[in-house]
């Protein structure tokens, strides 16, 4: 199963680039280039291992995901109960830890792991697929790190 990762360190502790990660509605769209839209499903109204989010992806893909951890303030992961037709499993997880270096600093790492149908043309999919989803997940935690700069961002995920 293909894997991309990618990593960087952000200027808060590993408690606050959690909440970061964790931000919804117009909060979450100040940072992350990735969703259009994003909504607990089932009644829920927060995250928590078992919750059910839909998300609809910037180029108007959908997919329907449960969290199956959520650890504050060190990681988080989901996986694909409905999407594309072309993933056959996708999962995503997001870890933060203490940079060795400054405790007030968090070096976050965000991975995903796929699988690509038919199987027939996994292998060709799942090479493009890496390409493109490396691409992604990069932009995605750029656009993260600039949220843990963002004084609006920052003042939101203090009052929650």
């Amino acid at each position: 199963m293909p894997v991309v990762e990618s990593r960087l360190t952000v200027p808060v502790d590993p408690a606050t680039a959690f909440a970061v990660s964790q931000t919804t509605g117009e909060i979450r769209l100040r940072w992350d280039p990735f969703i259009r839209r994003q909504r607990f499903l089932d009644g829920a109204t927060v995250a928590a291992k078992g919750v059910r989010t839909e998300t609809v992806q910037r180029f108007g893909l959908r997919m329907v995901t449960r969290y199956v951890s959520y650890n504050p303030p060190t990681n988080v992961g989901m996986a694909m109960l409905e999407g594309s037709w072309f993933f056959e499993k996708f999962g995503a997880g997001w870890r933060f830890s203490p940079d060795p270096l400054d405790a007030g600093r968090t070096l976050a790492v965000w991975r995903y792991n796929f699988s690509c149908t038919p199987r027939w043309l996994a292998p060709i999919a799942e090479r493009i697929g890496a390409l493109v989803l490396q691409r992604d997940i990069d932009r995605r935690i750029e656009g993260f790190a600039r949220g843990c700069a963002d004084p609006v961002v920052l003042e939101a995920v203090r009052r929650r």
